[in-house]
């Protein structure tokens, strides 16, 4: 009974340690990905009061509080080409990896054939056996690699962290996808408003320029001040005719990144929205300068592609060592074919394959010494994109301030040259300045109310690069 016991533990037990060898050798060709250590400043360059504290939500762009972007944004991630393209690229990585595990397991083949042939019987040695004759065989043939030293196991490692970083190139494109329509959806609202503001002041001014002509009429003023009326309505319309042009480029940027070439046929520019009415988001949470590793797809992108580089060193290395497989083959051969599966026509092969590189001139060598150069080019990589990380977190807050700062003197700008215009306007009215005065101030109002506009816009696209770089609200989703 004891020995029966013991016959039972020493199965488990043989398994184990051998499980162990094959991880200790596949360690010894090369070691397992570590997260390289990568310097990190402690804190951002800015630092906001008013950050809001709950976590970016993923879909930050309704704090904007407009349907209309959220169903642009929506269609984009429906029909966008590079969304297309990135979902490609994943059911490709995920086929690569489903190929790379499947010489993990045996390969199983069934092969047959059938031939008729028939000898010569004027050789040298008599035939005894019918002639012509038939031949029949079948076959169940498997074989087998043992991973000793790890080469299929890190292949299969490296589809997957190649599978992995393609899911986060999506997410990344996903991101910056949303940033881009969301900035220039506001882009196309801030014209429109623009031109409206153009508009209102072209009327003011065909007022002044009608109320110039009379009195030309009646001998207050020269024509210089006619001529000098109708040149400045000239310049203003030429400036409405550019926002309308811009207005335009805009509208079609969107089209293409939502992959609605009708957007414009179908009336999204005669929807009019006020840009100005449209709520300033609160400062996202900022977090600690170390959770941006986490926080950013495109980050543990090129983490990805560094575990698949160090895994390919190993594949390599493990090259330079033997190669050990298992075969086996069993089946039938006979003369007829209702004999196939007797006993009598019963064939079989068993083996042990071993294949050891002897010479090859420095080639397995230097397939290793590509995958270590891959593998530094990715580490770079890597350092590259965090520094890239930070530094956008830190313009994104510095423009930030500065576009909140800017939108709030020309607030100033433009109230005080809406005074100004009234002012000069009741004083040439009243015959006590030229209209020289009075276009000076029409000008000087036009251009401060398009350049608050433009700071709003300016301001609310600051929000969005901001939530952009910080990873808007971007999680990490487990392989499915």
């Amino acid at each position: 009974m004891k020995q029966h016991k013991n016959k039972y533990l020493i199965k488990p037990v043989f398994y184990l340690v051998g499980s162990l060898v094959l991880t200790g050798c596949q360690s010894m060709v090369w070691p397992d990905y570590l997260r390289p250590q990568v310097a990190t400043p402690d804190r951002y360059v800015e630092l906001s009061q008013n950050a809001a504290q709950n976590q970016i939500a993923n879909d930050w762009w309704t704090l904007y509080q407009d349907e209309t972007l959220n169903t642009l944004i929506a269609n984009a991630l429906k029909h966008n080409t590079d969304i297309k393209a990135a979902v490609a690229n994943i059911e490709q990585a995920d086929a690569v990896m489903k190929e790379a595990g499947t010489f993990l397991i045996p390969s199983v083949n069934l092969d047959g054939a059938g031939t008729r042939s028939r000898v010569t019987e004027a050789g040298a040695f008599p035939v005894f056996s019918a002639n012509p004759r038939n031949n029949f065989n079948i076959k169940l043939g498997t074989t087998f690699e043992l991973d000793f030293w790890g080469k299929l196991g890190r292949a299969k490692e490296s589809a997957r962290a190649s599978a992995l970083s393609s899911r986060y190139a999506k997410d990344t494109v996903t991101l910056s996808l949303t940033g881009l329509v969301a900035s220039q959806y506001l882009t196309l609202r801030s014209l429109e408003k623009q031109i409206q503001i153009a508009e209102q002041n072209l009327v003011s001014r065909d007022a002044s320029l009608a109320l110039t002509k009379r009195r030309l009429e009646g001998g207050i003023v020269s024509a210089l001040d006619v001529h000098q009326a109708e040149v400045a309505n000239t310049n203003l319309r030429a400036q409405i005719a550019d926002l309308k042009r811009l207005q335009s480029l805009s509208l079609n940027q969107l089209a293409l990144l939502t992959g609605d070439l009708d957007l414009a046929v179908r009336g999204l520019g005669q929807t009019k929205a006020d840009i100005m009415a449209l709520p300033i988001p609160p400062v996202p949470p900022l977090g600690l300068p170390s959770s941006l590793l986490e926080s950013r797809p495109d980050v543990r992108q090129a983490e990805q592609q560094m575990v698949a580089a160090n895994a390919n060193i190993a594949v390599a290395k493990a090259a330079l060592y033997p190669s050990i497989s298992l075969t086996a083959n069993w089946g039938g051969e006979s003369l007829e074919l209702k004999d196939i599966l007797s006993s009598a026509a019963r064939i079989w092969t068993g083996g042990l394959g071993l294949s050891l590189p002897i010479f090859n001139g420095g080639r397995l060598n230097a397939r290793v010494d590509q995958e270590a150069a891959k593998q530094k080019k990715t580490l770079a990589t890597y350092e590259r994109t965090i520094q890239t990380a930070f530094t956008e977190v830190n313009d994104a807050l510095i423009s930030l301030r500065q576009q909140t700062e800017r939108e709030q003197s020309l607030l100033i700008s433009q109230t005080s040259a809406q005074k100004m215009l009234t002012l000069s306007e009741n004083r040439y009215q009243s015959g006590y300045s030229a209209y020289i005065e009075v276009l000076d101030a029409q000008r000087t109002y036009n251009d401060a109310s398009l350049a608050f506009v433009q700071a709003r816009q300016a301001r609310l696209i600051a929000t969005v690069d901001l939530f952009k770089v910080l990873g808007g609200g971007w999680q990490a989703q487990p392989m499915p």
